[in-house]
């Protein structure tokens, strides 16, 4: 019989929440509220003088064609990255299940990007990939591609992606790598016997009972996309070149930060909360039906 935690007094387990629920109010609740009050006011660059202007800023928001851009930009670059940094940890999980000789030392050599924050990856490939000190600028120009994230929209996308998958790698990897130990044996065991091949055992077996994984490992890739890329993006190339990499996220904090409009940074925020909240939400409704327990 496993042994449960009984608390003698009805107190107690409300005041271990406490800490918890102040740290919750104070850095997301508060904040977010702020951000929406924000959003209805017209301020100025230090934030000294405000005017409740209602729905104004919205509706300049979206009449912006920059803005409709950054989501079309958004969209291409959680699509990218999710997948495929979901993708590529899934085969390299299935790969350090297998019983290797060096499979403990590929494990942990596929955690360690985990330990690198965003911005700091983001420097690390800009430095590999930069066109003129990037140490496979010439490779590719000996190739006859002419590679210069400064300049090309399109290869300067292609970077980010390329650092944003490479960050989020292991922390896929460490779930997907749990919930594959954690399939019993026998029943993989079982579908050998029964003349299942390898690909056949993984997509009726394998991967179906790592849907709950999969699920789990969606919903967090799609926040860390929208918020947590922001380091890399503005570490690698700022939003450019022409706004090519100006994602919904860098956009509130050039417009806010940079450009000093602290209310259509506000009601940039608030719409991607909203989005983002949306998204979790079709996520538990129609994809989580899919998922075996």
């Amino acid at each position: 019989m496993e042994k449960s935690a009984v608390f003698k007094g009805r107190l107690l387990p409300y005041l271990l929440l406490v800490p918890q629920l102040v740290i919750t109010a104070v850095f997301f609740y508060w904040p977010a509220l702020q951000a929406v009050w924000q959003s209805f006011l017209r301020e100025d660059a230090f934030g000294l003088n405000s005017e409740f202007i209602g729905l104004e800023n919205y509706q300049a928001l979206f009449t912006q064609p920059e803005y409709y851009k950054a989501m079309l930009t958004t969209l291409v670059f959680s699509s990218l990255v999710a997948g495929l940094s979901l993708a590529i940890a899934l085969l390299f999980a299935t790969q350090a299940d297998k019983n290797l000789k060096a499979a403990p030392t590929f494990k942990m050599l596929m955690l360690w990007p985990y330990a690198v924050a965003p911005a700091v990856a983001g420097v690390l490939w800009l430095f590999i990939f930069h066109p003129t000190l990037g140490t496979m600028a010439r490779p590719l120009r000996l190739m006859g591609f002419n590679w210069n994230p400064l300049l090309n929209g399109n290869h300067a996308m292609t970077l980010v992606v390329m650092a944003a998958v490479w960050k989020q790698i292991a922390y896929n990897f460490l779930f997907f790598l749990a919930g594959l130990q954690s399939i019993p044996r026998s029943v993989l065991e079982a579908g050998a016997i029964d003349g299942a091949g390898p690909l056949r055992r993984f997509w009726t077996i394998t991967f179906p009972l790592l849907s709950p994984t999969t699920f789990f490992l969606l919903v967090v890739n799609v926040v860390y996309v929208f918020f947590d890329t922001f380091g890399i993006i503005d570490a690698v190339t700022g939003g450019g070149p022409a706004g090519s990499t100006t994602t919904m996220v860098y956009k509130v904090y050039a417009d806010g930060r940079l450009g000093g409009d602290l209310g259509s940074s506000a009601a940039q925020s608030v719409v991607l909360m909203v989005i983002v909240i949306a998204l979790t939400a079709i996520q538990f409704r129609y994809v989580e039906r899919k998922v075996q327990y």
